[in-house]
Order: structure tokens, then C-alpha cells, then sequence
């Protein structure tokens, strides 16, 4: 361990830094619990996509016809009766059961995709209106996060990587600079000088194993996750700026059951890859992913040699958000 100027501290090697007892025990405080990865024996989303059991004996002993939609199991079936005068059930008519608490008659596909399209209509005019994202915002503001960020060099890029997560977030920065490649570490100890609410720096001399070094990423992202005690640890690879809020999406997404999110979600299809997503995906990238926390430290995370294999090692949902998030990919200018 040695002293730099203005009493920095610069430890030997990643592994030499001091991690104080930080545990795990106990549930999250605000985090709901996460999904389970398989429900019922399957390997898909848990939704039951046969369409629901045959009908049967209803409660009270009366035998109905099959029921093939969510909430239809004991719906009744619509009214016959063509007489004229007043009809007994004109909401059958419609797609409807007529009773409180019953969706309709699953057979409408019309109907069905017309209630959906008229949800979809009203969800994004909320969206328009900032409604949805404020109310994540407040879901979310008790969910301690921190971004966890491997500087490695290209100092021009550092700094507008951490502006960026300054001025659109209020997430915690744990910074771990390697080496202070290209003097990038410099630039740490400026942001972390002026404003150390909000960054944590850790120096070490040891550089990265993939600029000659010998830290490996999964040490390094092993070390923040453990020098970290949030609930939601952020990962990002310092590739990517914030245009915006790029953070509570993916928070929210976590705290909704998921294992992890993030950004993108690439897609191998023989020697290439591709962006997969939005939706459930098999895998996340560096870029900006947010993970729980003890998640990620239940698995081999030193093993990891990306943010793709330990995205791949959690057990639970990964998810990429279905909004557009405000982030851009920012070049390697220096």
C-alpha cells in the first residue's frame, strides 16, 4: 500500500483491498422478493399457456362448459333466450358474463385484443404525461442502489461517464480504478474530492488483464460487489453515458421480480451477435445492468469473465425494460 499526492491511498492489488464485514443476512429491506426461475415444472414465464382447465363442477355443484381465459374457469355461458322484451344477460352479447369479477368469453379473440389495445393506449398516455415514470421513481426511492464502475484507462470518457450518472441519477458511484491507466484515476480522485456524498474511489496499482495487467474482471466486480452494501448493485462497463434516468427503469424492473436488468441483451446466432430484448432474455450485457445485490454474490462471480457469464451464472429473470431507455454508447476517443 502506498501514499499518493494528496494522501491517496493506492492499494497493491485488487485482491489486497480491505473489504469490512458487510453481510447478507436477512431479506432485502425494500427489494420484493424475486421471481422464481421455474414455476410448475417449466421452463417459461409460469403463465398457464394451454388456456386454463376444463370447466367442471363450479362452486355450489353446477356443472359448466369449458373454460379456456384467465378468470374464466366458472364463467357462465351467454344467454340463449331470443325472446322478445327485456334479455336476461345482454352483457353476453359483448363478450361478457354479466357477473362482477368475470372477464368474458375467452372465444372473443376481437374483443380480447380490443380491451388490450385500449390498455395499451392508456398506459402510454400516461407515459407521455411522465405519470408511469414518476410513480417508479417513488416505488423505487427506498431501494438503495449503487453504480459500480472499473475505470481502466481513457480518461476523457471516464469523465463524461461519471457526469452523466451525477446529473441523471441519485444512485451512489463506487469507482475502482486499475492501475490509473492513461491517468484516468486522476479523474476519479477530482470527482471523488468534490463531491464524496455521492463517489467513492478505490486505487490500485495492479492494471487490467485486458490492457497487460493482471486483474481479472471477475475479481474486480467481485470487489466492488463486496466493498458495496446496497441492495441493487449497478454494473457498468464506463462504455455508456446517461441522456436521462436510465437507472429507475431498471430498478424498478428488479424490484418487480426480476434477477437482474439491464440495457441490452445480446443475442449470439452462430459467430455473430445481436441485441435481444425487450422482454425476457437469456443473457445481459456490461454496458448498464443492475442486479440484487446478494444475487450476484451467490454466485462464482471471479470465475466470470464478463458481465454476459454472470448475468448467465444468476438464477432468476433477466429482463431488458420495454421503454427506450436514455442511454448512448460514447467512443473510446482518447
Amino acid at each position: 500500500m502506498t501514499e499518493a499526492a494528496h494522501h491517496v491511498t493506492v492499494w497493491p492489488t485488487v485482491h489486497s483491498i480491505p473489504v469490512s464485514a458487510v453481510t447478507d443476512d436477512g431479506p432485502p429491506g425494500h427489494l420484493r422478493p424475486p421471481k422464481p426461475q421455474d414455476v410448475a415444472g417449466g421452463t417459461g414465464t409460469g403463465r398457464d399457456t394451454t388456456g386454463g382447465a376444463p370447466g367442471g363442477p363450479a362452486p355450489g355443484g353446477t356443472t359448466t362448459g369449458p373454460a379456456t381465459g384467465v378468470g374464466t374457469a366458472w364463467a357462465k355461458p351467454a344467454a340463449t333466450d331470443a325472446g322478445a322484451g327485456a334479455r336476461a344477460n345482454p352483457a353476453a352479447e359483448f363478450g361478457f358474463s354479466g357477473d362482477p369479477g368475470q372477464h368474458g368469453v375467452p372465444s372473443d379473440d376481437m374483443l380480447h385484443a380490443q380491451r388490450t389495445w385500449d390498455a395499451s393506449l392508456a398506459t402510454n398516455r400516461l407515459d407521455a404525461l411522465g405519470v408511469t415514470a414518476e410513480r417508479r421513481r417513488v416505488e423505487t426511492a427506498p431501494i438503495t442502489t449503487t453504480v459500480g464502475l472499473l475505470v481502466d484507462g481513457r480518461p476523457t470518457r471516464v469523465r463524461e461517464v461519471l457526469q452523466s450518472f451525477l446529473d441523471h441519477t441519485d444512485a451512489h458511484i463506487l469507482a475502482l480504478d486499475l492501475g490509473d491507466v492513461d491517468g484516468a484515476g486522476a479523474v476519479v480522485r477530482e470527482f471523488a474530492g468534490r463531491d464524496p456524498e455521492r463517489v467513492t474511489a478505490w486505487h490500485v496499482a495492479e492494471k487490467p488483464a485486458w490492457r497487460g495487467g493482471t486483474a481479472t474482471w471477475g475479481a474486480c466486480r467481485a470487489k466492488l460487489l463486496r466493498l458495496d452494501t446496497s441492495e441493487v448493485h449497478v454494473v457498468t462497463d464506463g462504455s455508456v453515458v446517461l441522456d436521462g434516468d436510465a437507472i429507475t427503469p431498471l430498478v424498478a424492473a428488479v424490484h418487480d421480480g426480476a434477477v437482474a436488468a439491464g440495457w441490452a441483451g445480446p443475442e449470439r446466432a452462430g459467430e455473430e451477435w445481436s441485441p435481444a430484448g425487450p422482454g425476457k432474455v437469456a443473457a445481459l450485457g456490461g454496458e448498464l445492468m443492475a442486479v440484487r445485490r446478494a444475487a450476484a454474490l451467490g454466485t462464482p462471480v471471479e470465475e466470470a469473465r464478463d458481465a454476459v457469464e454472470l448475468s448467465r451464472a444468476l438464477r432468476g429473470e433477466l429482463v431488458v425494460p420495454q421503454a427506450r431507455l436514455p442511454v448512448r454508447r460514447v467512443p473510446a476517443a482518447d
